[in-house]
């Protein structure tokens, strides 16, 4: 399979048509399926269109935050958007568990993958807070582990205060509920990030999902799960797809109108000139007039 990756814009083959949705693809940026499979949700809930990320019009009136984003986006948004990628335990830091006031009603997107797994319980208290981010149009487009269970698995359920602590050669987590009682929880699944590990706190399932959404306020929903060849988006299980969760409908703000089609403009123009040049030609007016052109 030959295809495009819609992060860096690298032709590549592949040799199996379906892989793993964590398997590096691109030999380039070395991106994978739930990377490109996010990034092409994000452009077609931007846009309504399938860009790759070097295709994206700069827009500078569109604002965007990422949540311990991967580099190999991060970077190339920056580049686009006023966007800014966080993280839960250095600097720039967000938890989005606790959004501070200052961040409320900032954003058009918000996008994040992997991550809200390992938020604390209840989940439905993160997602809302998510929605409070983002401007009336604004969307959440993210990846979470989930399954086609009729429910979530959580692990921890009464969480409130709460440890980890190595005993044996072993992590364990001790938590104290809001009733007192003591709980000892033995093994734990973490997950690798790029600051270490962090403790799988759930595993959704789909309608779990759809249900938490609703309830977190979000008018509006649609899991990506069409394949798309042509950026190398095959997907090889029918669960933990790309997420799209509105908190209003779609729609360009007048700056962000404008920027593109001063870009636009601006493209033309140089077409039009190059053309023009190209018309005082010798060579290129032949090849035109005998067809070759």
């Amino acid at each position: 399979m030959e295809f495009t990756c819609n992060l860096c814009g690298q032709v590549n083959r592949q040799a199996e048509a379906k892989v793993d949705r964590e398997t590096p693809g691109c030999s380039k940026c070395g991106s994978n399926v739930r990377t490109r499979a996010l990034l092409y949700a994000l452009s077609m809930e931007l846009f309504g269109t399938s860009l790759t990320l070097p295709e994206f019009p700069r827009v500078a009136s569109l604002r965007g935050i990422g949540t311990s984003d991967s580099s190999n986006y991060a970077d190339r948004l920056a580049a686009k958007f006023d966007y800014r990628n966080t993280f839960h335990n250095r600097e720039p830091r967000l938890d989005v568990s606790k959004i501070p006031s200052d961040e409320r009603g900032k954003y058009d997107f918000v996008i994040s993958s992997e991550v809200f797994e390992h938020v604390v319980p209840p989940a439905v208290t993160t997602f809302r807070n998510v929605l409070e981010t983002l401007k009336p149009h604004g969307v959440l487009v993210f990846t979470v582990p989930y399954s086609l269970e009729l429910t979530a698995a959580e692990h921890f359920p009464e969480l409130h205060e709460f440890g980890i602590a190595n005993v044996g050669g072993r992590a364990v987590l001790v938590n104290r509920t809001r009733e007192g009682a003591l709980q000892v929880f033995e093994n734990l699944i973490f997950h690798r990030d790029g600051s270490g590990s962090a403790l799988e706190m759930r595993e959704y399932s789909e309608s779990s999902l759809k249900v938490i959404l609703q309830e977190a306020g979000f008018t509006s929903q649609q899991i990506y799960t069409e394949d798309y060849p042509r950026f190398g988006i095959v997907h090889a299980e029918a669960c933990s797809l790309p997420i799209a969760a509105r908190k209003g409908e779609f729609a360009f703000r007048v700056e962000t109108a404008r920027e593109v089609v001063e870009q636009y403009c601006v493209a033309t123009k140089k077409l039009d000139d190059e053309m023009q040049r190209l018309c005082r030609n010798f060579w290129f007016r032949l090849g035109h007039k005998l067809r070759l052109l």
